[in-house]
């Protein structure tokens, strides 16, 4: 089932989006060479709670930490350990947290130190198939339309999509109908509705799109061990523009 949300809940997701924006905007901070992923994880959980919030991902299906940090080769739901950033590292960062009962879900992907170019390159071609993607989330537009428009723009740089892990609906649950996936066909599958939220999350590899889950049950890998880059964006479907309920440029501006 499809959920339409009124005003006041997107209010409501307005403020747990822009709570997972704030907690990358304080990490960006912290990211650099040398600390620690668990670390990273130590101060998301500490200040989303001091800000009001629950960390989302926390024991959610048995998951044991508040971020998802994937480093080059890994896709998404690198588990935060003793692991430390390196130097030309790319690093994809999933925040989730629950305000007033209503989930916030956004990732980025930072770069550390002097990263190769065309790994450069990759980063800054996800996150345009994202805006791409999200141009698209508007009334009337398809569900098909996204994922050709994130799939056209991937493929067209020479990149591939994984096909396996795909956007969701968002709301008073974390993972909602309907899934977005990051490739198809225009004119296809779900008519969009406003009122209708969505995480829209192109995951793209800069080899193949093959991927292979670790034996620590969560752990997504690309099979050729090339990197992937990740991002994500919480979104409102308008009549005539998309909303936008996450915030990069709170971001970026920490980004020296």
């Amino acid at each position: 089932m499809v959920f339409i949300k009124t005003e006041d809940e997107i209010e409501i997701l307005k403020k747990s989006n822009m709570l997972v924006s704030e907690t990358h905007a304080m990490l960006t901070k912290e990211i650099r060479e040398g600390i620690s992923t668990i670390m990273l994880d130590k101060l998301a959980e500490e200040f989303i709670r001091d800000n009001g919030g629950i960390p989302g991902f926390l024991n959610y299906k048995g998951y044991p930490n508040t971020l998802c940090v994937s480093i080059n080769d890994v896709v998404v739901h690198g588990i935060p350990g003793k692991q430390t950033l390196k130097n030309g590292d790319i690093v994809s960062i999933d925040c989730g947290v629950i305000f007033n009962g209503y989930y916030g879900d956004s990732c980025y992907t930072f770069e550390i130190g002097n990263v190769d170019p065309s790994i450069k390159e990759l980063v800054k071609n996800t996150k345009e198939c994202l805006y791409k993607g999200i141009e698209k989330a508007v009334e009337g537009n398809y569900l098909g339309d996204i994922g050709f428009e994130i799939q056209k723009h991937a493929e067209n740089c020479g990149y591939s999509v994984v096909r396996e892990l795909v956007g969701h609906g968002i709301g008073k649950n974390l993972h909602e109908d309907p899934e977005i996936p990051n490739y198809g066909k225009k004119g296809r599958g779900l008519k969009l509705k406003e009122g209708m939220v969505f995480a829209i999350e192109p995951m793209i590899n800069l080899g193949k799109k093959e991927i292979y889950q670790e034996n620590d049950g969560w752990t997504i890998k690309t099979k050729d061990g090339k990197p992937s880059a990740h991002f994500e964006h919480s979104v409102v479907v308008r009549k005539n523009k998309v909303e936008i309920l996450s915030d990069f440029s709170i971001i970026e501006k920490n980004i020296k």
